[in-house]
């Protein structure tokens, strides 16, 4: 059964319903509809993301994320790292109030810096170990670029491999793009000589990410999340449950 029912997401949220059930949809699909996860969501507040913000992309993939940890989650709120050079917020997105929520957020941060991923990876690592979650992390990871500091990131994701986390990489642009070099060399990081475990997947969402279907968007949040869970079990670093 989903951690938040149907009903629920009807009367605090109607205009994600048709989220909920493709979220819904693609975790049967992947054999996830009774697993339960906290659901973290990163956004690259870097100044090549302007336009994603402005046209609405960022509230659209908040939106999807919400319907999706709707059904992993109980609590109808996303923790949620706005990034550039360094942290730029640690908010939360919800069920209740969604529309217009990252809007509200980003309208008190300053400066959009530049690309670097290490400082948001040890917010969420730092948030999740102090939440005393004892339900696995799928983290979102959002960017439309690589990082300024490439070899911090590669620590980090080797680093938290040992941590029942999944750090689930989408890219806002062109997919040909030489931005994304970066995130296809972490996808492939060699196990177990780099990491315990391939803890990491990645993806393109195009130049306009809201044309992405939501079914399809979701089987590729989840397309890697079956592979970690079972190795990670395997290791002990996720519980049997």
């Amino acid at each position: 059964m989903p951690a938040i029912s149907l009903k629920k997401v009807e009367e605090t949220a109607p205009a994600l319903v048709s989220l909920y059930k493709s979220a819904g949809a693609s975790l049967a699909r992947h054999g996830l509809e009774d697993r339960r996860a906290a659901v973290y969501l990163v956004i690259d507040y870097s100044g090549s993301m302007r336009r994603y913000f402005r046209d609405g992309s960022v509230q659209t993939l908040a939106d999807r994320v919400l319907g999706l940890s709707a059904h992993l989650d109980d609590d109808g709120r996303v923790p949620v790292v706005f990034f550039s050079t360094d942290v730029d917020a640690v908010a939360e997105i919800e069920l209740a109030g969604h529309q217009g929520g990252v809007e509200r957020i980003v309208a008190g941060l300053g400066h959009m810096g530049k690309t670097d991923y290490h400082a948001a990876m040890d917010a969420v690592i730092d948030h999740y170990l102090d939440s005393g979650a004892v339900d696995p992390a799928l983290v979102i990871f959002q960017t439309d670029g690589g990082p300024t500091n490439k070899l911090a990131a590669e620590r980090y994701l080797c680093k938290a491999a040992g941590l029942p986390m999944f750090w689930q990489f989408i890219g806002f642009g062109h997919p040909r793009s030489k931005q994304f070099d970066f995130l296809r060399r972490l996808d492939e990081l060699p196990v177990p000589e780099r990491r315990a475990v391939d803890n990491a997947g990645f993806f393109h969402a195009g130049a306009d990410p809201r044309r992405m279907p939501d079914a399809e968007l979701y089987d590729r949040l989840l397309g890697e999340f079956p592979e970690w869970l079972a190795a990670a079990r395997r290791l002990g670093i996720v519980g049997k449950g």
